[in-house]
């Protein structure tokens, strides 16, 4: 839950029932967590899921922290991040994630995950994603595969053709 609070903190998202506690619905339609930030955190690529559980308690011991400084009562029912209303996530995030602090590079790795969920999909196969509705891709408007399943572009983003390509690319745009 701890995981999934922060990440809903950095992309936030809307809840997917009335009980969820972790995503805080402080905005409409996929964030973070529905778009896959937890499981890119716990991939063995990505360096991170040995130690996924001591960030969490780590996050949690700031937590309770900041309700201690801010004169807080978090709900004892649920980890102490979780507990915390969206607004002190948001401003516990960003004192962690702010420039002098001294675990500063723990927690923006641990944000960078949520960001590569949302905008990239990097847990899975980009065709699936698509084909899933993936909530980043889908909102930055990201364009669908042709039915072949491979991406052609009619138009240079820069109005132009930036090279020309390769002779020996093949047509499904591989180099020989």
């Amino acid at each position: 839950m701890t995981l999934e609070a922060y990440a809903d903190t950095i992309i936030p998202g809307e809840r997917r029932g009335p009980t969820d506690r972790a995503v805080a619905g402080a905005a409409d339609g996929g964030g973070a967590v529905a778009s896959g930030a937890v499981e890119l955190m716990l991939s063995p690529e990505g360096g991170l899921a040995g130690v996924l559980d001591s960030l969490a308690e780590g996050l949690n011991e700031h937590a309770r922290d900041y309700a201690a400084r801010t004169g807080l009562d978090p709900d004892p029912a649920v980890p102490p991040f979780v507990a915390l209303e969206f607004a002190d996530r948001v401003a516990l995030a960003q004192e962690l994630l702010g420039p002098g602090h001294p675990e500063q590079d723990l927690w923006v790795a641990l944000a960078m995950f949520s960001t590569m969920a949302w905008d990239t999909g990097a847990h899975m196969h980009t065709v699936d994603a698509m084909a899933a509705g993936h909530p980043g891709l889908t909102a930055m408007g990201f364009m669908p595969p042709d039915p072949d399943g491979v991406w052609r572009f009619p138009r240079f983003s820069y109005g132009r053709a930036l090279a020309a390509l390769h002779p020996r690319t093949t047509p499904r745009g591989d180099p020989q």
